[in-house]
């Protein structure tokens, strides 16, 4: 049986990654159910849960049929990119060179073009509605399974990894719940930042095991390339707000 020490590094990778892209899912969500009500939003949910739980269903058993090492190289390498990107657009954020991510922003938008497509279809539908939600929530959810994937493959935590999306999951729709409203006061862009951190570090580190790598300190170096990428990304936003003062 893994060790809490062991695992915590998954749990905590899935569910602030998770974290985000849930809530990114139910402003979607909260739109649909704020314009045509709970119904279409909760059948265009379910959709998409049970199209990813059958995709799962498919590809989860064929991951025990590739190579170890292998698997760890792809992942690693495709953890590395999505990572690194979470982590360029959080700097260009801390650094004023991008607008910040604004959930209620986001809301005002959504819910306007929303209005707008059903508007032109000449009469309110549900099924308009229940589209967006299940489109939303499929997208999300693609990221969260390959997040879950990705952070947990490499040593069999798996399981470890989908109890952290799962308790993001809980959590947001608890507080999405009660406060009926676009969930803006969490903190997404220092969310961003953190998990564009960890991504990045189980990136390079998964990378290294599937190339034969034998990191000192075994997973201890995880917490190393953290503190690596925390700094880059911390000196490429201070980089980017002073380019950007001397620029204006």
């Amino acid at each position: 049986m893994l060790s809490f020490s062991h695992a915590w590094p998954a749990i905590a990778s899935a569910f602030l990654a998770s974290l985000v892209e849930v809530v990114e899912a139910f402003t979607i969500v909260l739109v649909v159910a704020t314009l045509r009500g709970w119904r279409p939003a909760v059948l265009g949910t379910g959709a998409a849960l049970a199209t990813l739980a059958a995709i799962i269903l498919v590809l989860g058993p064929l991951l025990d049929r590739v190579p170890m090492h292998v698997l760890q190289l792809v992942i690693g390498v495709l953890l590395l990119l999505f990572g690194a990107g979470w982590l360029r657009k959080a700097a260009l954020r801390a650094g004023g060179v991008i607008a910040l991510h604004d959930e209620t922003a986001i809301f005002a938008r959504e819910r306007a073009e929303l209005a707008e497509e059903m508007r032109r279809a000449g009469r309110t539908q549900d099924w308009i509605a229940g589209i967006a939600a299940c489109k939303a929530v499929l997208l999300e959810g693609l990221e969260v399974a390959f997040i879950v994937v990705a952070v947990g493959a490499g040593r069999g935590l798996l399981g470890a990894a989908a109890l952290g999306a799962a308790a993001a999951c809980v959590l947001v729709l608890i507080v999405g719940a009660i406060a009926h409203r676009p969930l803006s006061p969490v903190p997404e862009n220092t969310l961003k930042f953190g998990v564009g951190v960890m991504l990045t570090a189980f990136g390079v580190f998964w990378t290294g095991e599937g190339l034969g790598i034998d990191w000192p300190g075994a997973d201890l170096m995880l917490m190393v390339l953290a503190g690596v990428f925390l700094a880059t990304g911390l000196l490429g936003a201070a980089l980017a707000r002073n380019l950007k003062g001397a620029a204006a």
